[in-house]
């Protein structure tokens, strides 16, 4: 199992999912792609659980506040990019027409962070670490593999990030609605406009997670409680993959890469 110990700055670190009942998704992901979970006290703030593939961490899920309810935020993945630093990131942001939501602010002695939100709608976190790194592995079934972002003005949200991060656009030369995000030669996520047929969703920034066998695990989640989304479908050079819905309303979906992509 490919196990890495640190983040580029400038390329996504960690996913988390902000759940409407902790517990009851601990259950659906663990028995979707096997994670184990280890509860962590917040006080006040509750339980943060973090999510480990054969004992390295991958991601984390909490149950969401009161605040986020009376707001009407759904349960979601929240993803976060890697930066050298926090505060200095935050001032980009809003240079370049974006938002501050919180922060930054300091996790204790595991890093310091920011919750942000695009100029078109989406959000996003960055992580400065300090002794937590984010997600120590990659390339492995169970673990996330890609981040996309579903955008209601991809051209603004492409200028957005690479005045931000850096990152550069190329369209993808098989579906050309399609635009990979790269820092420097290596690619960092996908971007792509929400079109018609996809109704009035806001945009925002989603989350992959690699898998074996992407029509085994699409009828697995639906098996316990989940949505299928869009059912799987081969990407030319990418992988087969699918969106689903966990059991709660949050959207991510799931790919079996192509031997190349890997």
């Amino acid at each position: 199992m490919p196990r890495i110990d640190r983040h580029a700055p400038g390329t996504f670190c960690w996913a988390e999912l902000a759940a409407g009942n902790g517990p009851e998704a601990k259950t659906f992901y663990s028995k979707l792609f096997g994670w184990e979970s280890v509860d962590n006290s917040m006080g006040e703030a509750g339980i943060y659980t973090m999510l480990r593939l054969r004992g390295a961490e991958i991601g984390a899920l909490y149950t969401m506040g009161p605040e986020e309810a009376t707001r009407g935020i759904p349960p979601h993945w929240n993803c976060y990019v890697s930066v050298g630093s926090a505060d200095e990131t935050v001032e980009k942001v809003k240079a370049h027409g974006g938002i501050v939501l919180a922060g930054p602010f300091d996790v204790m002695d595991a890093g310091r962070m920011a919750v942000l939100q695009d100029p078109v709608g989406a959000a996003f976190s960055v992580w400065q670490p300090k002794i937590h790194i984010g997600t120590k592995v990659i390339g492995e079934a169970g673990a996330p593999c890609w981040y996309e972002n579903l955008s209601r003005d991809a051209g603004t949200a492409a200028r957005f990030y690479k005045d931000v991060f850096g990152w550069t656009a190329k369209q993808d030369p098989v579906k050309t609605d399609y635009t990979e995000l790269l820092l420097g030669n290596g690619a960092v996520g996908g971007l792509m406009p929400i079109t018609p047929e996809m109704g009035p969703m806001p945009s925002s920034w989603g989350v992959y997670f690699q898998v074996d066998d992407c029509d085994a695990a699409a009828a697995k989640a639906k098996s316990l409680g989940g949505k299928i989304m869009k059912p799987p479908a081969e990407v030319e050079e990418a992988g087969r993959f699918a969106v689903l819905m966990d059991p709660q309303g949050a959207m991510f979906s799931i790919i079996r890469p192509h031997p190349s992509a890997r």
